[in-house]
């Protein structure tokens, strides 16, 4: 037993190391001064949505894309119903998508619906007419002001950028409070501090924009792991591109 209380000490003590260079972040966020914005510019934007079996929550998500402050004209919402068995498709196709459906049991995964989803627009859309791309899950609703704050930061002169999230439903039980700490943590205190200090943020999961420019530089979507967030970040920074936050808070 002596061993063991030794040996998870240890690991504590490395752990805790590791990652005490976050307590420094936290008055980044509170005291540095956020840079201002360019000049922002009209920009075309794709939406894709990768989902299975989300027919209860595809249209809120739609919904609120809809209803954007930035120029509904700019915006195109596309939905890859993957390997579905219920409405999904139906009912983001009647909210407002253009939907595809893909059915492939051995390339299971977010990664290989996004790939399906990006080569499908590229036949069905002329060359470089999205200026970038939103992913975000099926789940998700935007707060009205979303798109119109990372276009800003797109403006600036950034390729990718990741969006403040919480949780919809904070006060159900302590697992969705402790979720939605955590989310605040990471925008607030982890991707802004990076941010501000000029270091890479992480995409992580959903609401995450990258431009036309990553898509050519990366051959369109090859990131086919669990984490794919993680591998587009880690693939994008060893070539050079910093990630970056959304300044202002448009919520996802």
């Amino acid at each position: 037993m002596d061993f063991v209380r030794t040996l998870n000490f240890i690991i504590a003590a490395v752990f805790f190391i590791c990652y005490s260079y976050q307590f420094l972040y936290i008055p980044v966020a509170l005291f540095k001064k956020e840079p201002p914005h360019k000049l922002p510019q009209k920009h075309r934007f794709a939406v894709l949505v990768s989902a299975r079996n989300e027919e209860k929550v595809v249209g809120e998500l739609i919904k609120s894309i809809n209803s954007q402050t930035y120029g509904r004209e700019n915006i195109r919402i596309f939905v890859m119903a993957d390997n579905c068995t219920d409405e999904t498709a139906r009912v983001a196709r009647i909210s407002g998508a253009r939907v595809y459906k893909r059915f492939n049991l051995e390339k299971i995964g977010k990664g290989y619906a996004l790939e399906e989803l990006l080569n499908h627009i590229s036949e069905d859309y002329p060359r470089n007419y999205f200026d970038g791309f939103f992913v975000f899950d099926a789940d998700n609703v935007l707060e009205e002001n979303y798109i119109e704050e990372m276009n800003k930061t797109f403006s600036d002169g950034f390729n990718i950028i990741t969006g403040y999230r919480n949780s919809k439903n904070y006060g159900d039980n302590w697992i969705s409070a402790g979720y939605s700490l955590w989310f605040l943590r990471e925008s607030r205190f982890l991707n802004h501090s990076r941010f501000l200090l000029g270091n890479s943020c992480a995409v992580s999961g959903t609401g995450f924009f990258f431009s036309k420019e990553i898509l050519e530089k990366c051959g369109g979507w090859p990131f086919h792991l669990l984490t794919e967030d993680i591998e587009f970040t880690v693939h994008n920074i060893i070539c050079g591109e910093k990630n970056r936050f959304l300044q202002k808070r448009g919520a996802l």
